[in-house]
């Protein structure tokens, strides 16, 4: 049987609230000695917030595909936004071009504790259009997309080491308009990982199992994401990453889907950093060409 809205809600939750309390010094002391002893970092929280000169490195989910593992420190916002995100796919079989335009998708983070944020994904304005070659016609859709919880949980490496690793239960609710979306909740749990590689040079990886509906909205099904990014500061502020990410369809309803990824990426000041880059599709199934360009920014 397939998942059902509801179970994914409660799965990606109790998920959630287990890896909070597993990996919470806090949690841990109170279970064996039945006194919390709060230290170091641990002491904040979404109402006691970091102090400035304590917290870590600005780490973004954007603009690459592989996700960070690496949360916002407690009592602290972050804001990722595309200025726009334009995509193009010329599907032969079908004699169909069709492009895309999302503009000012943007993520919003906020720290609940030394180890986890909380994230909504809002999407305001996506274009869509399609041309038939054949006939020369041309039908376009736009409006508001869907709307993506997600709740990141640190299990270790924040504040040191060589290797970080996150789990991120998350949920999509269908708030796209008509024919934009699917009207179905669905949702998944991602799993990244960092780790430092010699001559200044990291590695990112990340697993992502996602819970959606069949292209026949007949049934869930389950899509395995897998990514890897390897990033680079170039001279100064400047950086720049490389990256491959594929999508295989674990109950073989769809064909493979794959593309490479590369960017640059430009630190304003500790809080704000600039990036832009594009995508190419790999296989058939992928989205032919990619261009996008956004910013974040921590306060």
């Amino acid at each position: 049987r397939g998942a059902t809205p509801r179970r994914l809600v409660v799965v990606a939750g109790t998920a959630a609230a287990m890896c909070v309390w597993s990996v919470s010094p806090v949690c841990a002391q109170a279970t064996l000695s039945g006194t919390p002893e709060l230290t170091s970092k641990w002491d904040y929280h979404l109402f006691n917030p970091t102090p400035n000169e304590r917290m870590r490195s600005l780490s973004t989910d954007r603009p690459d595909a592989t996700e960070s593992p690496y949360t916002v420190d407690a009592g602290h916002f972050q804001i990722e936004l595309s200025f726009v995100d334009y995509t193009r796919d010329r599907n032969n079989d079908e004699a169909e071009t069709r492009t895309s335009f999302n503009v000012l998708p943007v993520l919003v983070k906020v720290g609940l504790l030394n180890n986890v944020d909380i994230q909504i994904g809002l999407d305001p304005y996506t274009s869509e259009r399609v041309t038939n070659r054949a006939d020369d016609t041309t039908h376009t859709l736009e409006g508001f997309g869907d709307t993506v919880v997600r709740l990141k949980v640190k299990l270790w490496g924040n504040d040191d080491g060589e290797t970080a690793l996150a789990v991120m239960p998350f949920v999509k609710l269908p708030t796209a308009e008509r024919d934009l979306g699917n009207g179905n909740v669905e949702g998944g749990v991602i799993v990244p990982f960092a780790v430092a590689l010699p001559s200044e040079f990291s590695l990112g990886l990340m697993a992502e199992f996602d819970v959606n509906r069949s292209a026949a909205d007949e049934r869930y099904v389950v899509d395995f994401v897998h990514t890897a990014t390897v990033a680079r500061a170039i001279v100064a502020d400047l950086g720049g990453f490389v990256e491959f990410a594929g999508l295989l369809n674990l109950n073989g309803d769809e064909d493979y889907r794959a593309f490479f990824n590369c960017g640059l990426t430009y630190g304003l000041n500790d809080d704000v950093q600039l990036d832009a880059g594009v995508r190419a599709g790999l296989t058939e199934a992928t989205d032919d060409f990619g261009v996008f360009a956004g910013v974040s920014w921590r306060f």
